[in-house]
């Protein structure tokens, strides 16, 4: 009993913060990023072009998967990431200013963006390796709300503190300094990263089964991902499955991308004129919070009843509260009026979500290369995501924020039509 004991509370000096730091770069491309463009001055079209592009990375990581296997221990993979993510904060920091930022920061967003990724090969992967299966499954639960709070430092905490600087409510000399004061979030994000990078430098342990994958060569990895990629198209139903997969958040993939920009634009282009740190108190943190509880209240209904019982209730509560949007943009309402309508709809995100993640564990749990078919739904998850939101802001600029959000909610009928043909297979 003392040595299980001993092992969980050794594993907890570790695995809390691995999975911050798995979550915190994640969050800075994909979600501070759009928020920091929008300030900046980018348009809705190239901000939505750019960040989407910033995805590429997770769409493709199962390609550089086995080189990881290959190439070095998962925890030299972990370290080298951090340190290397660290330092692209630090030139995405210096790059700001410059008159070339767009171009600058986007080079530097997207090594993150590979960085991150392997990051998290490396991670999940060192994860089976130092814990036996009964810790994993006591420890899911605290990695996954740990990957969270890191949502909530950075599209919250961060971004108020960049609000709070260019607005001039912490120190006033930056009132106006849009750029410096994101340049000086960038900087204390280095800063936090290199804290992690060091920390887990001291304390990551070495398990024995930590190695390089020397008796397999880079023919035979690559000869074994060919196969197992072919066995997942070869899925029974997989047309249904990838079209299942693809148009599920098809309006929330839109949505998603212009709600923060929606929030910060002019009344007179449409939006609502929410200053930067209200935007990251309520989008980045009470939603942020919203998503969280709406996931775990979805996965205790699917415990109780089933995938099947909750597909369709699921659906409709991830997309019916798209319509919220529809009414704020039509009626443009003040500010304390906001909080609730994003609350809701990011709840049913969350909620409507868990059954996606769910389904994917179940189209992956029979084949005999359940991680391999998991990493590749992963990336036509992220795919799903990134084409649509590429050109969610050009869609926007042409119709304006009202008849965008309209767009939204009629792009989410084929996301009911997909669930009502799953549901009869399952």
């Amino acid at each position: 009993m003392k040595s299980k004991l001993s092992k969980l509370s050794s594993a907890f000096k570790w695995i809390p913060t691995l999975y911050f730091a798995e979550g915190l770069p994640y969050v800075a491309v994909n979600s501070v990023a759009v928020i920091m463009y929008t300030n900046l001055g980018l348009s809705n079209a190239r901000m939505t072009l750019y960040t989407s592009l910033l995805s590429i990375p997770w769409i493709i990581k199962p390609l550089w998967s086995p080189l990881v296997d290959l190439l070095g221990t998962r925890r030299f993979w972990i370290l080298s990431m951090q340190w290397l993510i660290a330092v692209c904060f630090a030139l995405i920091a210096f790059a700001i200013p410059a008159t070339f930022f767009v171009r600058a920061t986007f080079v530097f967003l997207m090594l993150t963006a590979f960085s991150s990724a392997t990051h998290d090969i490396a991670a999940d992967g060192f994860y089976m390796l130092a814990l036996n299966t009964e810790q994993q499954s006591f420890f899911v639960g605290i990695r996954n709300t740990f990957f969270r709070l890191a949502n909530i430092f950075g599209q919250g905490i961060l971004v108020m503190i960049a609000g709070l600087l260019h607005e001039g409510k912490i120190f006033p000399k930056l009132k106006g300094e849009v750029a410096t004061s994101w340049s000086a979030v960038f900087m204390a994000l280095t800063a936090v990263f290199s804290l992690i990078a060091l920390y887990h430098t001291l304390v990551l342990p070495k398990p024995t089964s930590d190695k390089k994958n020397i008796s397999v060569g880079l023919k035979q990895l690559f000869a074994d991902f060919i196969q197992t990629f072919i066995s997942f198209f070869k899925k029974e139903h997989i047309w249904l499955i990838l079209f299942f997969l693809l148009t599920y958040r098809l309006g929330e993939a839109q949505l998603g991308k212009l709600a923060s920009p929606f929030l910060l634009d002019k009344v007179e282009n449409g939006g609502l004129a929410v200053s930067t740190s209200t935007v990251g108190l309520i989008y980045g943190t009470l939603g942020v919070i919203a998503l969280l509880c709406g996931g775990i209240l979805g996965g205790i209904a699917i415990a109780g009843r089933g995938l099947k019982f909750w597909l369709i209730p699921m659906v409709l509560m991830l997309n019916i509260p798209d319509i919220l949007y529809v009414v704020l943009a039509f009626w443009q309402p003040p500010v304390w009026f906001v909080s609730p309508f994003v609350i809701i709809e990011q709840f049913g995100y969350g909620f409507g979500f868990t059954a996606y993640m769910l389904f994917l564990i179940f189209i992956c749990k029979k084949s005999n290369f359940k991680t391999a078919h998991y990493a590749i739904g992963t990336a036509i998850m992220a795919l799903s995501m990134a084409i649509p939101g590429s050109v969610a802001g050009w869609i926007q600029q042409q119709a304006g924020y009202l008849w965008f959000f309209v767009w939204v909610c009629l792009c989410t009928i084929p996301s009911f039509f997909a669930t009502i043909l799953v549901r009869r297979k399952l």
